[in-house]
């Protein structure tokens, strides 16, 4: 007798295939279809996470306890855990901020060594037989195994001695046949070196395709704003519109002003001139502390007046792009104070302007004669310069605002010269200012509306937005 019945089907979720490993390579593209809205979405929140990579590497000493303690809890507040229904986000991610950073030489190597730091902190967490199966690295021989226990008491792993010439280099392991056996502890060093190989091959032909993709009017402003992309607050809300007078402005420039802000103002107060790059940084800067537009065109008309441009030609020249910035002029856009990232990477200074990032643009001797001036002390100074080198701009500007304040630990990541100011006051008031919301910026271009598929062209295939 024959009795049927229905079989239970076994299934596997498609994004537990995909994901298999918690740790990713990023090897192939994503194919799937997602909106617009999570497109940025996705970009952004990743952007946060390197953000906060970077500062943590420069805080802490790397792979510490505290630094990796610290980082794990920045990244499950990010949203960014291992969980294979959140290693999609992970994935697309990683791959949208490749088109927005392969597009120079700065980008890519920021992209890169902030995306090794994060894949550094991620492979500590693997476990050996994860690691193993990732990499399909073989088991030693038994035959050598009691040679191999006088080297280490740690699981060991064979590799073709090629792909260990850094841990040959200094005779970290053991040689025998052509391959190297290798300390578990000791694998990241390889590991690290083939995914930096990947990704940056990956970066530079991502950048050759990088017009096909750009030749869609949706995504390139999107693109374009990624790489130097402001996350945090957003500073065209005006908090204190008209609580800042013009009379306290020359005291504000030199305790809470950036030295960026610190720079243009000192130039336009001994010139009576500043060039359209200083004028939009400048006074979007001084239009987020507070100013009303009424008050930024008596500001820059007293001043203008005092050079070689008299109230007439003011009026006529200059006026218009004042008026302008506050969005009461032309298409009426009310412009944002330019972040750090902004300023550091777009419109870079040539002689006779004063705009830019003093820490990226300024030569560093004339840097360090700058900040001698404001008498930071040598050690102070040595720490910036050594932040500067390393090119690390926004936390310069961080250690330049502790030692200006007299404070070990500033207590917030820098990230906008109007941040800056809102700090610098709060701390001089003793905390009476009460910090705003930080909200994610969801700025998605208006003409992204329209339905239809985005076609991303990749280095390997193709990956498919659909709005």
């Amino acid at each position: 007798m024959q009795f049927t019945g229905r079989r239970r089907k076994l299934t596997v979720h498609p994004q537990n295939e995909l994901y298999g490993h918690c740790l990713q390579l990023y090897g192939q593209p994503p194919l799937e279809n997602i909106s617009l809205s999570e497109f940025e979405t996705f970009a952004v929140e990743r952007l946060k996470l390197l953000k906060t990579v970077e500062n943590l590497g420069v805080s802490f000493v790397k792979m510490s306890e505290q630094y990796s303690k610290k980082l794990h809890a920045e990244i499950s507040g990010l949203n960014f855990p291992f969980r294979p229904e959140k290693r999609r986000k992970d994935h697309i991610s990683h791959f949208i901020l490749r088109l927005a950073y392969c597009q120079t030489e700065d980008l890519r190597r920021w992209f890169i060594q902030q995306e090794m730091d994060l894949f550094r902190h991620r492979f500590t967490d693997l476990l050996p037989k994860d690691l193993l199966s990732m990499y399909h690295f073989t088991r030693i021989s038994s035959r050598y195994w009691k040679r191999l226990m006088l080297i280490s008491t740690f699981a060991l792993v064979q590799v073709p001695f090629q792909d260990a010439l850094d841990l040959v280099r200094t005779r970290k392991v053991f040689l025998q046949g052509g391959y190297a056996y290798i300390p578990h502890q000791d694998i990241v060093t390889i590991v690290l070196n083939d995914f930096r190989t990947r990704l940056s091959k990956a970066l530079a032909l991502t950048a050759r395709s990088l017009p096909a993709v750009q030749s869609d009017e949706r995504l390139q402003p999107l693109l374009n704003h990624l790489s130097h992309a402001y996350v945090g607050q957003d500073y065209s809300i005006q908090k204190n519109i008209g609580k800042v007078s013009l009379e306290q402005i020359d005291a504000l420039s030199a305790k809470s002003f950036p030295l960026c802000m610190r720079q243009l103002h000192k130039a336009l107060r001994d010139s009576h001139h500043l060039r359209h790059g200083g004028r939009m940084q400048y006074g979007l800067f001084l239009k987020g502390i507070g100013l009303t537009l009424e008050q930024a065109l008596q500001f820059w008309r007293s001043e203008f007046i005092r050079g070689k441009v008299d109230a007439d030609k003011f009026d006529k020249a200059y006026a218009y792009s004042i008026r302008h910035m506050f969005g009461k002029e032309g298409k009426r856009t009310d412009y944002t104070p330019y972040s750090c990232m902004k300023v550091i990477l777009s419109n870079p200074p040539s002689q006779g302007d004063y705009h830019g990032c003093p820490f990226r643009h300024s030569d560093p001797e004339l840097l360090k004669q700058k900040l001698q001036s404001y008498k930071l002390s040598p050690s102070g100074i040595i720490q910036i310069l050594d932040l500067v080198k390393g090119m690390h701009y926004q936390l310069a500007c961080q250690k330049y605002f502790e030692l200006t304040h007299n404070i070990e630990d500033a207590g917030f990541s820098l990230n906008h010269p109007n941040q800056y100011f809102m700090e610098s006051q709060k701390l001089l008031s003793g905390g009476k200012d009460i910090k705003k919301e930080v909200e994610m910026p969801q700025k998605v271009q208006e003409n992204a509306a329209a339905n239809g598929a985005i076609t991303l062209f990749t280095s390997e295939n193709l990956i498919n937005f659909q709005t």
